[in-house]
């Protein structure tokens, strides 16, 4: 399915942890919510039936000289945006609806302390931050962007996991698997706004008529909870997302099935385009896995098959 390359991984998704997650009939387990929105109680449900590890993997993490030695000239601190919502691995709040957790603040935490810097963390929208980025608005952002040629004319990438593209829908549901987006024909798809899934089925689309059938309809959403009730309560068919966020999301609500991986893709750190922060980053990447940091961060979050074997910059996307 993807080309051999360095970006070896290992055995394909361990094991999730074992939960029993709460309120889980219409939303994800452990929803972006944030404080003052009412489907906070979604995330702190999770929390309090063990839905989200809270192992502490990063404290132990120490400075690297060499990689330290990278960052420009002064760099001491530096604000990231995070996308926040989902279900874990994906950023999500603590019970206390302040504290951020998930596979990504675990490697941007990670990554900051084997450089020595601090961080300043600000909460954004997905679709958001991508183009704050050329502004200076943030130094860079996390919240599981696909490496894409699209987006590498404008973003610069630091790799440190391989996740992509896949499929789920209800357990009652027909579809057994997608492997062509013709089968999606006269269905509604569900997806994040500004997404790497929008972008694909929206470039695609004239493949139902091609084949003269129904198009499909694309129905984006910005906050991912909604999408899960859309397909829970039977108005979208099928949901485009991360795989190893569709995998969790299906290990953890009833009623759930997952169909396929589409299409593999790096992810990165994302950076304005020409930074000079990225070789210290993408040392920083190798400095995690090298003492093993790394591998504790995927099991922690039961993403191990998503593990690449060394970081790079900006590498051209997967091709399937």
């Amino acid at each position: 399915m993807r080309r051999a390359s360095t970006r070896t991984r290992t055995a394909l998704f361990a094991p999730f942890l074992p939960v029993a997650c709460a309120t889980l009939l219409l939303t994800a387990c452990g929803s972006g919510a944030g404080p003052g929105n009412s489907s906070g109680t979604t995330a702190r449900a999770a929390v309090d039936s063990g839905a989200i590890p809270t192992t502490d993997v990063v404290s132990g993490v120490h400075e690297d000289d060499t990689a330290a030695g990278l960052l420009p000239s002064g760099v001491t601190s530096l604000t990231v945006a995070v996308a926040v919502g989902g279900t874990p691995p994906g950023t999500t709040y603590l019970d206390d609806g302040r504290t951020l957790v998930g596979q990504d603040i675990d490697f941007a935490n990670a990554v900051a302390k084997v450089l020595g810097i601090g961080l300043k963390t600000e909460q954004a929208g997905f679709e958001a931050i991508l183009p704050a980025l050329d502004s200076g608005k943030y130094d860079f952002g996390v919240g599981n962007f696909g490496v894409t040629d699209e987006r590498r004319g404008s973003i610069d990438f630091v790799t440190y996991i391989n996740d992509g593209q896949g499929f789920a829908t209800r357990a009652d549901s027909k579809p057994t698997e997608v492997t062509d987006l013709r089968q999606l024909c006269g269905l509604n798809i569900a997806t994040g706004a500004g997404t790497t899934f929008e972008t694909t089925l929206e470039k695609n689309a004239h493949v139902c008529a091609d084949a003269g059938k129904k198009a499909y309809h694309v129905q984006t959403y910005s906050d991912p909870s909604a999408i899960w009730s859309s397909v829970q309560q039977g108005r979208s068919d099928v949901v485009m997302s991360t795989i190893n966020g569709l995998r969790y999301a299906v290990a953890h609500q009833p009623g759930l099935k997952f169909l396929n991986e589409y299409h593999r893709l790096d992810v990165g750190f994302a950076f304005k385009k020409g930074t000079k922060l990225a070789p210290a980053f993408q040392a920083a990447v190798d400095k995690l896995i090298a003492d093993g940091t790394y591998t504790k961060i995927l099991k922690k979050w039961g993403t191990t098959g998503s593990a690449i074997t060394k970081s790079e910059i900006s590498p051209p996307e997967l091709k399937d």
